[in-house]
């Protein structure tokens, strides 16, 4: 019999009200509590998973260690919690209508009519069920809008758990918008009055409305919304914009919504700690330092595209008691007639990061600050991509190479320094290429990707997100995520590794090239995983911590100098 409790957050008026951050903080404040949880993401768009989605369109794609492609608020979840997700914690409209059909084309139905209600509504529960076994309580969130076509089976689905397990075991919790007119000096309820209402003409009546505004709500305004959505004044919380998403736990807390959940499902629970999370909050406001951190990539123009990295970054300054000021550039501003501008950006930074990414657009004007960074002592970190092209120009301006490439953005290099592994050259499934999820990586002692570990591991000895652990001949093994279809080219691998030059990260079979550094370079690294998918705010990535050190180190040091003392040497467009 399946003893999990539910909670089913749902949002209206508008999208982007941070249905995911609510959900993560939930699942904060009830781990806190003491409770087994899990959170799950249910996204109505056709597509199986946003692996081949636009980042323009759908922003990150958080990968799970399984090798899950998933929605970028599965980020959030395992930011705000102990969680390690899995593909399982993200389900699509696109995989429900795959399984359906594909079992209607087995015979499956006995020749039935195959129906939205029950044969989708039945997978979509059937899902949910599954990602909950064993759990204290699941909380579920539904993307997109209350009133969007799209999310109808997800919400019919919803609607019968609390008929199938009962109301003290289903909770429904909605999410909407109450703007304030600053003309009229007022703060408007009937946006949240009308998606209430929307919402229960489907037959889900939410027992707790989370109202997103930019100011704490007066008790008259939530005993009016109380009144017309049919729920006490109490369960009326709510979610004020706060100057960092790390706040919002203790926001929610101390609005009482966690002690509204566990009397409403009516389960037992100890009261919280939340002393990490207080300590998180307090360590943002009261920043020691500043640095200012060049990103410099190609999907600039939304920041939801680089998520996880933004955090990332926030977490690895907490680390040093400092805030960062993140300087995204887009690298296609190197590739004009006139590059003065975007060097004088770069030349404000002390730490530059080129993220990962995939495509011809913008390369040069990456390879350009990277050439940038090296040249002029600047604490660089490459990400993916990034530390694919650290490699790529390092050939051309050190090596001679000056014909070297990715097979990626050039089809036949004259030097392919990056390219694809022998195994996946003839694969033509999109994606089929990809190496996704959890790859072991050895460190090599004596590097600086070693003693970024090591320090990690000496420090904190057992850590909840980032696996470190030394091995009896003195080396490190480390498990990081990967979402790339290139690789560093073997046939190369003696000329790069005979000088400054090193390969530090290698897989365990000797044949993967995971971590390269220069070794007279101040802190120049570039990894082939994504870290930012294992940082959280409780556990920052050591590579995210020692960057943001390094940065603050030669932020000094330039300050010092004085500003006019960096070299202009790099690539020309």
């Amino acid at each position: 019999m399946n003893k999990t409790k539910y909670i089913f957050v749902t949002g209206g008026v508008v999208s982007s009200l941070g249905k995911g951050i609510a959900s993560s903080s939930i699942g904060a404040l009830l781990e806190a509590r003491g409770l087994n949880i899990t959170i799950q993401k249910l996204d109505p768009y056709i597509n199986v998973d946003p692996g081949t989605m636009n980042p323009f369109q759908h922003g990150e794609v958080f990968v799970t260690d399984d090798g899950a492609e998933t929605d970028l608020d599965l980020g959030h979840y395992e930011r705000f919690t102990s969680l390690f997700l899995t593909k399982k914690n993200n389900l699509t409209s696109g995989q429900v209508y795959d399984s359906i059909i594909n079992n209607e084309r087995k015979g499956v139905y006995l020749g039935k009519t195959v129906q939205v209600i029950p044969h989708i509504t039945d997978e979509i529960k059937r899902n949910i069920i599954e990602v909950s076994k064993d759990k204290d309580i699941a909380i579920v969130e539904i993307g997109g809008t209350v009133g969007d076509i799209e999310s109808l089976p997800f919400l019919e689905a919803i609607r019968q758990f609390r008929l199938d397990l009962g109301r003290e075991n289903v909770l429904y919790i909605h999410l909407t918008l109450v703007p304030y007119i600053k003309t009229a000096d007022e703060l408007k309820t009937k946006p949240t009055q009308h998606s209430v209402k929307e919402l229960r003409t489907i037959g889900i009546e939410p027992s707790i409305i989370v109202c997103r505004a930019d100011r704490v709500l007066p008790s008259d305004i939530k005993a009016k919304i109380a009144l017309f959505c049919n729920v006490e004044p109490d369960a009326v919380i709510t979610a004020k914009d706060e100057e960092s998403i790390y706040d919002v736990p203790l926001s929610l807390h101390r609005e009482g919504l966690d002690v509204k959940i566990i009397e409403y499902l009516d389960i037992w629970a100890k009261s919280p700690d939340l002393s990490e999370w207080e300590k998180i909050s307090s360590g943002l406001k009261k920043a020691k330092h500043s640095v200012t951190i060049g990103v410099v990539g190609k999907y600039v123009n939304l920041k939801e595209s680089y998520k996880s990295l933004n955090e990332s970054l926030i977490h690895g300054a907490l680390a040093n008691e400092t805030h960062v000021d993140i300087k995204y550039i887009n690298s296609e501003d190197f590739e004009c007639e006139n590059i003065d501008a975007p060097l004088q950006e770069l030349s404000a930074c002390s730490g530059i990061l080129v993220p990962g990414g995939f495509g011809s657009r913008g390369i040069s004007g990456m390879v350009t600050a990277i050439n940038y960074a090296r040249t002029n002592a600047i604490p660089y970190f490459g990400i993916c991509l990034g530390m694919q092209l650290m490699t790529v120009e390092y050939a051309r301006n050190v090596l001679g190479l000056k014909n070297a490439d990715s097979r990626e953005f050039n089809g036949n290099p004259q030097d392919p320094v990056i390219d694809l592994m022998e195994n996946q050259k003839n694969i033509g499934t999109m994606g089929g290429t990809m190496r996704l999820g959890a790859y072991p990586c050895v460190i090599k002692k004596n590097t600086l990707a070693f003693n970024i570990y090591f320090k990690n591991f000496k420090k904190s000895g057992k850590n909840t997100k980032n696996y470190v652990n030394l091995n009896s001949d003195g080396t490190i093994s480390i498990s990081e995520r990967h979402r790339h279809r290139f690789e560093f080219n073997n046939a190369y691998r003696e000329i790069f590794d005979n000088g400054d030059f090193t390969f530090s990260g290698i897989s365990p079979d000797g044949k993967l090239i995971e971590v390269s550094e220069l070794k007279t370079h101040p802190w120049y690294i570039g990894c082939q995983f994504h870290p930012e998918f294992k940082s959280t705010p409780l556990s920052p990535h050591p590579l995210f911590k020692e960057f943001i050190s390094a940065a603050l180190k030669h932020s000094r040091k330039f300050e010092t100098k004085g500003r006019g003392s960096a070299k202009k040497s790099y690539e020309t467009c």
